[in-house]
């Protein structure tokens, strides 16, 4: 293969061009769900056909003109929930887009991000730690690079990989110069030519049963499909009462038509029963927050995790870039037997020569500002490595200089120092010194050499090494500004903030004092943890808030005790490593910026600025939520009440079915009030101004408590009293029919305007909810369009189709005046409450 090619790679034209040839690079192609198939699942749902047979039996009744408005009225509504769904549907798949897996490319002679559906046989890819290997490939070139592919093997340790060039065939299937799907890069780089793609890689040829998974419904889901089953039995068994019930008391002689009416009746109430809202809030309400979430940098993965936010009991973060600022800074050092100069030079050595972490960079900008550069530095041959590992926690490397072979290491002073030469008086001095910076919060690292005579002498492990300590480097790491108050603001939520590093505990617990975290001089090493039985684990979690020189590992471990302990935990994770924990904590946060691909996979949540008042914010976005769609709950309960009440008790009483208070036109047309209601406008409720002042919500809690339902069962009596008694008066005064139903339906229409900025907040009155919601413009549509449809239908002709009649200035008043009394005396008893 040219040098040319592989610098070059292909142009977008041949990209595009293998992308129809080979198609895209996916196990299973994504199946699009057509409109039809939309259509037809929301005309099955039971509302919709109780509302088609409501339309077919007015025309058996020789009324096709109400026939005719009922149809027109069930494709109103068709089309409303279709709207939402398709919304719905575009905002799941771009919050998909936003989280799909992304790959480094060269094409066009530059390096390109593309995502890694799209990646094509002929594609040069950059392969880097901490990256789930898209596709099949082979080795052009590479540098330490190590994978993972138990996935494929089974083998759980790493395979040290070569390139082609160098490459002696062994005759194995899984080759050392190849790359294969699905497997993990655990250290290195690489840049590999890709010879397959989906279904024709390795991994794709098994699996396609795992990519074929369905998806299960939340716990949230359940809920509420458990709510709608329930009420749609009892629906059911009101049905049959309220159709034996009318068909005995109506005076009809023909069996034929006293048994229609009766059934008409019974459909009435059926459809008032069924709160067929209860799915589509919940898709809205949970879609639409995870959208908000993500314009605040939280990009949400998994649905169910926007449920669970609110539930989050326990915080677990990583110290350094979450709570503190990832800007690393020289700001001390301590030469031991020789010159700064020298310090400088040794630490530089050991450094990689192309540095992507933050604490490299500083040591490097810190030998540049005392005169040495990094040509000087690297000038030399680099002869071998000693890889860094979270269990060693130290790193070297062999150079070969004018002056000899020299080992150049750095790393934790825990590790460094008992592979060091001195007297234990000398060794607890210098430990002295350490812990006197890192009392100051800083992160120590220290830097020792060893001089090598030949290439045959070069220890195979650092660990074999006999190193000449050079000095220590403090290296300054400050929180970031707002981390103090939001941590404050996490006491107050009953939220326990735990910082797990991998520094060690004396600069954790500065660090954990400066921001607030509670306890912080109590400290469990991980080689404490390493001696701890799960038991023994369970206890000491519950009061320590600080884990140091932690390694991914015992992560894993923590998350399972404190959830062993009925806590609810989030945890932040970055390294390939991560991912286990991220998977088996309640919620996985990855980083965004410094996080690996495969720590993203596994998180439930990605956080796109790794700044920890982002968590906090998503915590409090979560809770919102999760209020808002009790809310939503509760106030589809409250209006269907009177509805269902005022088609229950209406033919008990004996009213003919022509003069029944409500009839499935007009249940119709509530729906299209309703619907509107509960999903867009109760969504955008703001949170309430003591949200963050609550103890985390009991996950296993139902959705709406027995507090909740009483409620909602009381305001929805209320109304029904109200507009009730109010048609009944007017029926009895007036013996006009359509009267007594526009007075009626405007006082249910108006109310149900009124509960929503009275249910808007548990303990705030409406009126500042009305402020608040002032400079909302859909607030102002749906108030301006609830007034708007109340008087079209009682004043525009379509008044007669609906079998109203239009009400006198004062009739309107005194219907307002009720409407206004029926919901807003809750106001009261928010007011005895507050007192």
């Amino acid at each position: 293969m040219s040098e040319k090619f592989i610098n070059q790679g292909l142009t977008s034209e041949e990209a595009k061009a293998r992308l129809l040839e080979y198609g895209r690079n996916e196990l299973v192609a994504k199946k699009k769900s057509s409109f039809i198939m939309k259509l037809l699942h929301t005309v099955c749902e039971p509302m919709f056909l109780l509302l088609l047979i409501a339309a077919v039996i007015y025309f058996i009744l020789g009324e096709p003109r109400d026939g005719a408005i009922m149809l027109v009225f069930v494709v109103a509504i068709i089309t409303i929930d279709v709207v939402q769904e398709w919304k719905t549907d575009k905002t799941i798949n771009a919050l998909k887009n936003l989280s799909a897996p992304h790959t480094t490319v060269i094409r066009d002679g530059k390096e390109q991000v593309v995502l890694s559906s799209e990646l094509v046989p002929g594609d040069i890819m950059l392969v880097v730690e901490g990256v789930k290997i898209p596709a099949d490939g082979q080795i052009i070139k590479c540098s330490d690079f190590c994978v993972n592919e138990s996935s494929l093997t089974g083998e759980s340790e790493g395979v040290w990989k070569t390139d082609t060039a160098n490459y002696k065939d062994s005759g194995d299937y899984w080759r050392r110069d190849m790359c294969y799907a699905g497997t993990l890069c655990t250290q290195g780089s690489a840049s590999v030519l890709i010879t397959a793609t989906g279904t024709t890689t390795e991994y794709g040829k098994i699996g396609k049963n795992v990519a074929e998974a369905p998806d299960m419904p939340t716990p949230l889901q359940k809920q509420t499909n458990k709510l709608v089953k329930v009420c749609a039995v009892i629906a059911i068994v009101l049905f049959a009462l309220v159709t034996l019930i009318t068909f005995m008391n109506l005076a009809i002689p023909s069996f034929t038509d006293r048994l229609i009416e009766s059934v008409l009746s019974g459909i009435t109430l059926a459809m008032a029963m069924i709160p067929e809202e209860f799915p589509v809030v919940l898709t809205v309400f949970l879609s639409m927050g995870a959208w908000r979430l993500a314009r605040k940098s939280s990009l949400v993965r998994t649905m169910p995790s926007v449920e669970t936010l609110g539930a989050v009991s326990v915080l677990c973060v990583d110290k350094t870039g979450t709570i503190t600022m990832n800007e690393m800074t020289v700001t001390d050092s301590y030469s031991y037997n020789c010159t700064e100069s020298e310090l400088c030079r040794i630490m530089g050595m050991a450094c990689e020569v192309d540095c992507y972490d933050p604490m490299e960079s500083a040591m490097l900008d810190f030998c540049a500002s005392n005169g040495i550069s990094r040509e000087e530095l690297f000038s030399g041959e680099l002869v071998a490595e000693y890889a860094f590992t979270n269990q060693s926690k130290m790193m070297g490397h062999v150079w070969r200089k004018e002056g000899g072979i020299i080992i150049a290491a750095k790393g934790s002073y825990e590790r460094i120092l008992p592979l060091c030469r001195f007297s234990d008086e000398e060794k607890n001095s210098i430990s002295q010194k350490a812990e006197e910076m890192s009392g100051k919060g800083l992160r120590v690292i220290a830097v020792a050499k060893q001089a090598v005579l030949s290439d045959n002498e070069i220890p195979a492990e650092l660990t074999d090494c006999r190193l000449e300590l050079i000095g220590l480097v403090g290296l300054a790491d400050p929180p970031r500004e707002s981390v103090k108050a939001d941590i404050e603001t996490c006491k107050r939520a009953g939220i326990r903030v735990v910082m797990i590093t991998g520094d060690n505990g004396v600069t954790a617990s500065s660090i954990a004092s400066q921001v607030g975290i509670d306890n912080s001089s109590e400290i469990i090493t991980g080689d404490m943890l390493e001696k701890m039985s799960d038991d023994e684990l369970c206890e000491a979690v519950r009061r320590t808030n600080i884990f140091s020189r932690v390694i991914p590992e015992h992560k894993m471990r923590i998350v399972k005790a404190l959830r062993k302990n009925g806590e609810v935990v989030a945890m932040t994770g970055d390294g390939v490593n991560d991912a286990p924990a991220l998977k088996y904590a309640d919620i996985g946060i990855a980083m965004g910026k410094r996080g690996s691909e495969v720590s993203r996979e596994a998180a439930d949540l990605i956080l796109l600025d790794d700044n920890f008042s982002t968590i906090v914010d998503t915590v409090r976005d979560g809770r919102r939520i999760f209020d808002n769609i009790r809310k939503a709950i509760g106030y589809i309960f409250t209006i269907h009440i009177p509805i269902a009440l005022a088609s229950l008790i209406a033919p008990m009483l004996g009213i003919s079915s022509d003069a029944l208070m409500l009839l499935p036109l007009h249940v119709v047309l509530l729906e299209l009030l309703i619907d509107p209601t509960c999903s867009i406008v109760l969504e955008r409720q703001p949170a309430e101004s003591d949200i963050m002042n609550r103890p985390p919500r009991n996950p296993a809690e139902p959705l709406i408590k027995l507090s909740g339902l009483m409620k909602s069962v009381i305001q929805g009596i209320v109304i029904f009293a109200a507009l009730f008694g109010t048609y009944l008066f007017t029926y009895t005064q007036t013996g006009s029919s359509e009267l007594a139903r526009s007075m009626a339906l405007t006082i249910i229409m108006l109310s149900n305007l009124l509960l929503v900025f009275v249910n808007s907040s548990e303990n705030e009155y409406a009126f500042r909810s009305i402020k608040t919601l002032a400079h909302d413009k859909v607030m102002w549509i749906t108030s301006i369009g609830t007034v708007a449809l109340v008087l079209a239908v009682l004043y525009l002709p379509i008044n007669s189709f609906l079998k109203l009649s239009p009400l006198s200035a004062l009739q309107l008043l005194a219907a307002a005046g009720i409407a206004v009394a029926s919901v807003v005396w809750y106001e009261a008893l928010k007011f005895i409450s507050k007192r």
